[in-house]
């Protein structure tokens, strides 16, 4: 009897193993795909029609996208207590062409010499290197008008052709040689009008700021009825690619907390690859040295007229983001994607769903089309408010 019930005990431990059949017809469940798209984000459940209503253990498992190219797909699932994977392949393609991100009436003044394809922005989702051949003629050493066509293509060979206006003009005087011009009324946009019109119990009304403000009474701020600010802690020089601190960050933080506001900081970076942009946030961090917030530390990159120099993908761009979001994330920091409505609706995909901070400069600051959440809203970047000397961005906080 002792005999047998080790035998038994053997069993259970080493032959319990689940044998799995390889389905090669296909009975049960059938592949109704032959290609995705590169970067896309798909489960294998999405994959296959289930014929007979089996029971699919692999339909929570996504498939990887982040190489073109033949991936064999291994759909696992049961029927009648017996496990079974159905094998298939399937082909990651690029089929999406090149976008463009800019106007294409461009001008520019006799003797221009450098590569006008740059004149207009462009990018792919995949192809970092997109190229650019011109169809038309033109004279960059004289005057006039010429209608050109830009041929974009993708290493994929997608194509997007545009038809760009590219006006050659005389050279600007010298500022100095024309005193004639009028400048025109300026227009600002009064905090109080912003506040009387988006204060409620759900919203909060502040301010984000950096140097260009200069010294500011905080007292002033909040009795005007400001109760956060956004600072600039640092910045990347475009140029020098070197950290700024923000001159005005201590004197900001300082006073800001002392007056009983909110905070939150951003950086501005421009940064091009994942490895720079993490050194950037554990600046950041390394900066607020343990320094409490109120509210998050947001990513804000606006380099987009310099972005065919990037050499980088939409993909590569969202991955910088993203890496530095996750590492301010993970030295218990909040995190937050700063960017106007364009480049929130046409380049960053956000999957990680990090709060967003819209800008978006509307007719009377009225509402915004943005049809995506947003934690706040820069509804101007001409406000004005006591305490303030110069023009400053006045935003909404939705709690």
């Amino acid at each position: 009897m002792k005999k047998l019930f080790i035998i038994f005990i053997c069993l259970l431990v080493c032959g319990c193993e689940e044998k799995v059949i390889i389905d090669t017809e296909g009975e049960n469940v059938k592949s109704i795909m032959d290609t995705v798209e590169v970067y896309s984000d798909v489960y294998l459940n999405d994959l296959i029609d289930n014929l007979n209503n089996v029971e699919i253990l692999s339909k929570n498992k996504l498939l990887d996208t982040n190489s073109l190219g033949k991936k064999e797909v291994e759909i696992e699932y049961r029927l009648d207590k017996k496990r079974y994977v159905y094998q298939f392949n399937i082909n990651v393609v690029d089929s999406t062409p090149p976008i463009v991100f800019s106007g294409t009436n461009k001008t520019v003044e006799v003797g221009y010499d450098e590569d006008i394809c740059n004149l207009i922005s462009y990018g792919d989702e995949y192809d970092g290197n997109i190229t650019c051949v011109i169809e038309g003629l033109y004279d960059l050493n004289k005057v006039g008008t010429y209608k050109l066509v830009y041929h974009l293509s993708d290493s994929s060979q997608n194509k997007k052709d545009v038809n760009v206006t590219l006006n050659v003009i005389e050279k600007k005087k010298n500022d100095n040689e024309d005193k004639t011009s009028t400048p025109s009324e300026k227009v600002v946009t009064e905090f109080q009008d912003v506040y009387n019109k988006h204060k409620s119990d759900n919203t909060e009304i502040g301010i984000d700021v950096s140097k260009w403000q200069e010294d500011i009474d905080y007292e002033k701020v909040k009795r005007a009825g400001a109760s956060f600010v956004m600072m600039r802690i640092g910045y990347q020089g475009q140029t020098t690619r070197a950290i700024y601190d923000d001159e005005y960050y201590a004197s900001n933080i300082r006073k800001a907390k002392e007056a009983g506001l909110k905070v939150g900081v951003y950086f501005f970076t421009v940064a091009s690859s994942t490895d720079e942009v993490k050194e950037h946030a554990k600046w950041v961090i390394d900066k607020l040295d343990g320094e409490k917030l109120d509210l998050p530390i947001a990513f804000d990159w606006e380099n987009w007229s310099k972005w065919n120099s990037y050499k980088i993908s939409f993909h590569e761009m969202n991955e910088i983001a993203n890496t530095y979001m996750d590492t301010l994330e993970n030295s218990d920091y909040k995190a937050m994607l700063y960017s106007s409505i364009f480049y929130l609706e046409t380049i960053w995909k956000n999957k990680k769903e990090y709060p967003v901070w819209l800008a978006h400069y509307t007719k009377d600051f009225n509402t915004s089309s943005y049809k995506g959440k947003y934690m706040m809203w820069q509804v101007c970047n001409n406000g004005h408010i006591d305490g303030i000397n110069n023009d400053v961005d006045i935003d909404v906080l939705y709690l």
